[in-house]
Formats: structure tokens, C-alpha cells, sequence
């Protein structure tokens, strides 16, 4: 399955981990899947987390580069963002679970969870701009949850960083060895939301994200407005998609 779900016994967390080859691409029909599968927890009263993954090596290599062609954006982008106000709804609290590579929209994807927890060789990187575009809510999310210097470093040289490096920037809450990923997370499950009230900790989540939520409701239309509408009727734009499929590099026009 694309997106499969799995419970603790109790239904007090819920584990989410998304599949497709090569890397986790953010494709459409992921998107779709992930969306799905979060509005299907809305009810579950006990729940106390709820995890992201990617299987396999990596968290995800980001979008789907295909569907960021003119005929495709426009519908694959608004539906990302969907997701990502959905993750911000979720009446618990979240985690993204990182191993290896999480770039581009698989980097947004993790930043629109409460939590991020990493293993230490993950990287995370905005790449976008090597495409000749940029990556829209990592421009609300990131700097959030980072400060704006460091976010916009990020984002305009779409320089990889290492989980080290993220974790002092108090972007990550856990960072372990990868073969210990899987129990550290358990054990921090344990000790803290395991023994929380679920009401309170649904209470506590729709507190704390108010100024992230505020913030995508009011900055991420306008940022999506300016992708879709000025930057990709650009000539580097479409070039930059273009070169990174015919495996070339690009011909910047600068237009």
C-alpha cells in the first residue's frame, strides 16, 4: 500500500508510513493517500501521537519533479498545501520519523509536524532552487521553526544540512543512532504522551500551533498565489524542471 496505518493496542498512536519508489516521491496520488489517512484519525478519542515515516532508507527524496510541469502544478500544489494545513489539524500530537534524505516537500511535509525525530545520519535540504524554483511552505514553515537567517540560508543556496546541524538549530526534538531510531521514539512515547490525558493533549496541540496555523492561513495563499502565477509562467522555471528530466544542466535565461 502506498500509505499504510498501524496502531498500538491501546489506539493510543497511530503510525503512518508512506511508500514509492524511488525515495518517497511526494507524488499526487501520496498526497491523496496521506490526507486520507489523516482525516481518518479525526475521531479516535484515545490517540496521543501520531507518527510519520517513509519507508525504507529514506524519508523522502520531496515532490514528484514530473508534476511540477505547467499542466501538473497547478493542481499537485494546492493539494500539498491541503495536507500540510490537514497535518496542522490533527487533533493530536505529531511526529515526522527521519532516516536519510528528506528534501524539497518531504523536508515541508516533516516541518508541518509538531515534532520532527531523526537518526543521525539524516540530511535535510530545500534543493528546490537548483530547479529554478522554490519550495512555498518551507517560506512559511521554516522560518518558524528555525529563524529567518537560518531559513534563508536553507532555502536560497539548497544546501543539504545534516541532522547535527538542524538539531542545534532546535529544528529537531531527537536525533539517534539509526538502529535505535525505532526504540527511542518508543521510549519517548512512553515517558511523555503515553501518560498525558488525550483531551489535554488535544487541547494543548490547537494552543500551541495557533501562530503556525495563523501563519499558513494567512502567508501560504499568498506565497502559492506568487508560485503558481509569477514564477512558473518564468522561462527558468519550466527549464529547470525540464533540465533536471533530460538529465542536463540547465540553460538559465534569467527570465
Amino acid at each position: 500500500m502506498p500509505v499504510d496505518i498501524s496502531f498500538n493496542p491501546s489506539r493510543t498512536r497511530a503510525s503512518l508510513v508512506f511508500s514509492h519508489d524511488p525515495g518517497n516521491l511526494l507524488t499526487g496520488e501520496i498526497v491523496a493517500r496521506l490526507h486520507a489517512a489523516l482525516e481518518d484519525l479525526a475521531n479516535l478519542p484515545h490517540l496521543r501521537l501520531v507518527t510519520i515515516e517513509g519507508a525504507g532508507p529514506d524519508f523522502s527524496f520531496g515532490a514528484s519533479i514530473p508534476e511540477h510541469l505547467p499542466d501538473d502544478i497547478g493542481r499537485v500544489l494546492p493539494a500539498t498545501h491541503a495536507l500540510l494545513s490537514a497535518l496542522l489539524d490533527v487533533p493530536a500530537p505529531t511526529a515526522a520519523v527521519v532516516r536519510g534524505r528528506c528534501l524539497g516537500g518531504g523536508f515541508e511535509l516533516a516541518l508541518a509536524c509538531d515534532f520532527i525525530v531523526s537518526s543521525e545520519t539524516a540530511t535535510f535540504g530545500l534543493p528546490e532552487i537548483t530547479l529554478g524554483v522554490f519550495p512555498p511552505a518551507a517560506s512559511v514553515l521554516l522560518p518558524l521553526r528555525a529563524g529567518t537567517s537560518r531559513a534563508t540560508s536553507a532555502i536560497l543556496t539548497g544546501e543539504p544540512r545534516p541532522a547535527a546541524e538542524w538539531r542545534a538549530a532546535g529544528v529537531l526534538e531527537l536525533v539517534a543512532p539509526e538502529a535505535d531510531l525505532r526504540v527511542t521514539v518508543d521510549d519517548w512515547f512512553a515517558r511523555t504522551f503515553e501518560r498525558r490525558s488525550a483531551e489535554a493533549l488535544r487541547q494543548a496541540v490547537r494552543a500551541v500551533r495557533v501562530p503556525i496555523r495563523d501563519a499558513v492561513a494567512r502567508d501560504l495563499p499568498k506565497i502559492e498565489q506568487l508560485y503558481l502565477e509569477d514564477l512558473m509562467r518564468t522561462a527558468d522555471a519550466v527549464e529547470g524542471v525540464r533540465a533536471f528530466l533530460e538529465k542536463r544542466q540547465p540553460q538559465w535565461k534569467d527570465k
